[in-house]
This record gives C-alpha cells, structure tokens and sequence, in this order.
C-alpha cells in the first residue's frame, strides 16, 4: 500500500500560504502590546473595513466551531432561542453541540432544502412550528456560503432569505468557513464580498482563515454592530483571546492587503473544476453535483474507493453510502489533480477486466 496522500482529502490538510507564513515571521520581530492593543490587529480591522466597504466590528478567534458558535450566542441573547439552519448545516452535524452550549441553551431546527440550500418558504414554514412558550423562540439564521454540498448562495438568494429572518425578528449568521471561495466564484460575476453579506442582509459572517491558508485564526465580522455588544466578553469568556492576537492580525492583513485570498480561494476552484472536467467521462464514476467552488462531489463503487485507497489517496465517504468528496485548496497543484485522474483511469481499466 503507497503511503497516505491527504492532498484532495480537505483543504484544511493544506499548510499555510505564504503571505501568512512571511506575516508571521514579520510579526515576530520586537514586542507588540497584548490581547489586540497592537498596530498589527488595529491594521487588520481597517482592512476589513474596505474589503466589505462599511465599518465593522471584527474579532479573531481560532477555530470556526468557536467562530460561529459565540456568533450564534450573540445572536441569540436568551438560552430558549432557536436557531434556524439547514440539516446539513456544520452547526448540526459536526460542532459537537457547542452551538448549544455556548448560546446557553438555545435549540437547533435543522430544515431540508435541495443542494445544501435553504428556500424562503421552507424557513417560513419552519417559524410557524411551535405555540408561546412551549417551544422555543426563533432567535437567528444561520447560512451557509458556500454550503457543505458545495453550492453557492447568490446575492438575491441571501436577500430573500435575510428578508423572511428579519420580518420575524431574527438575526441572520452567515457560517463562512469557505466565504473566500464562495467570494472567488461570484466575483466575474461583479458581485462584492459586501454584496454577499450585509448589503445582502447578513448582520455576522464567521469568516474562515482556515481552509484558505491561514493558521489557527477565523473572524467573526459584525455587521449589525449593536450584536457585537460585549462581545470581546464572549471571546475571552469562551478561551479565544489570544494575548500574543498580532500573530492572527497579521496574517489577515497579508491576505486582505492584496487579495491573496481571492486568488489562493479561485486557484482552489479552478482546481476543482480541472478534477471534474477530468473525472466526468470516466465510465464507472458519477459527479453528483455540479462544480461551484473547490469541492467535487463523485460516486464511485467500493471496490474503486479501496484501490485508490491502496494506491494512498486520502478522501471521505459525504454522501449515502458510495458518494465521495474531493477538496482542492490554495495548495493543489495541476499535477496532483493529474496524478489522481491517472491513477482513477488505472484503477477503472483494472476493475472493468
């Protein structure tokens, strides 16, 4: 059996981009004050000011579960809330309950929709369940952009849904994990980061570092700024106030200055689209989504799955029981994705004799 290569496996397997691993070096020179009070973070924050067009609150953290779990949590500002999500949403599936936990209380009401997406209809439908007291009181939405089935929200598509939240009183979370990909593939497009969020209606995006090359940070990123009151509470509160927090700054200011993190999130995508072009007339595989950002949804038979397996590519089971997802990230290289087709055309012609 070769040896592991987790390259298409995620793209939190990938190291970090280099704007952020020179950020880092630049940021350890000398001393800087503590817990924000630096010219690293101070730059940061206006970075992220022109990068969305409004002023923002903007608080790092180091993790997207704590991202969108305290975004929630100030969200909902009562322990017998309710959080609106798809029942694919991060939230429900992979987080543990910390949404849970650190909104004190509050229940998650995943709703199904097509495509990882979530329709204004069915979010209506959703806010009339329950009666008074007995059921507890929608607080927030939460989106995903892009979705955890690799589909993209459009402009329009947020507004409509933030329209039908806030008619009801609700703040609308955006979990951005992938925002920088989602960001990428609208852009030809002339739709803005801010056209994606708040002029879309979004009032806190959890805004992944992550996935897109930076280590150990995410922001949360207000845009409804009464919600941020007291927050920096929350954050240390919840064991996210880093006291050396230039090192996280920094890294986002390397990646906003110039936007390296549109290119390094659009090389992803164009990576993935290169993987589906090549996998798609295979005989034997099915793609069971069309390509959006940097993931590729495929069907393959078992016995396909183990001899990629043995021959090291790292990937996981997504969808029902023969459904795979490969993930490109700012690291992907054309010949990875080659060698990866190679050796699934190998495999095919050795199962079909």
């Amino acid at each position: 059996m070769s040896a592991p290569d987790f390259s298409l496996a995620s793209d939190n397997t990938a190291g970090v981009c280099p704007e952020a691993w020179a950020a880092l070096a630049a940021a350890n020179a000398g001393c800087a004050p503590s817990y924000g009070d630096d010219a690293f973070t101070a730059e940061a924050k206006r970075r992220f000011a022109a990068v969305f067009e409004t002023e923002c609150e903007v608080f790092f953290v180091f993790n997207g579960t704590t991202s969108n779990a305290l975004a929630l949590a100030a969200c909902c500002r009562a322990p017998h809330a309710r959080i609106l999500c798809h029942d694919c949403a991060h939230i429900d599936t992979d987080e543990c309950g910390a949404p849970e936990f650190f909104t004190g209380g509050a229940k998650l009401q995943p709703i199904a929709g097509p495509g990882g997406k979530l329709r204004p209809a069915d979010v209506a439908r959703a806010l009339e369940r329950g009666h008074g007291v007995h059921y507890p009181k929608p607080a927030a939405l939460s989106l995903t952009q892009s979705t955890e089935w690799g589909t993209l929200y459009a402009p329009e598509e947020i507004r409509a849904l933030a329209d039908v939240a806030h008619a009801h009183g609700l703040a609308v979370h955006m979990d951005g994990a992938r925002f920088a990909n989602a960001a990428a593939a609208l852009a030809p497009g002339g739709r803005s980061p801010a056209d994606l969020t708040w002029r879309a209606g979004v009032d806190v995006l959890s805004f992944g570092g992550t996935k897109n090359g930076l280590l150990t940070t995410e922001a949360v990123v207000f845009f409804n700024r009464e919600l941020a009151r007291d927050f920096d509470y929350r954050v240390k509160q919840g064991g996210q106030l880093a006291s050396k927090l230039r090192f996280a700054a920094a890294q986002w200011s390397a990646v906003l200055r110039d936007s390296a993190w549109l290119r390094h999130a659009a090389h992803a995508n164009a990576l993935a689209r290169r993987l589906a072009d090549a996998l798609r007339p295979l005989p034997g595989l099915t793609l069971l989504a069309d390509v959006e950002v940097n993931a590729v949804f495929v069907e393959m038979a078992p016995p396909v799955h183990a001899a990629l397996t043995a021959r090291g590519w790292q990937f996981y089971r997504f969808i029902g029981e023969h459904g795979y997802r490969l993930m490109c990230s700012w690291a992907t290289t054309p010949e990875t994705v080659d060698a990866f087709v190679a050796d699934t055309k190998a495999v095919l012609a050795g199962t079909a004799s």
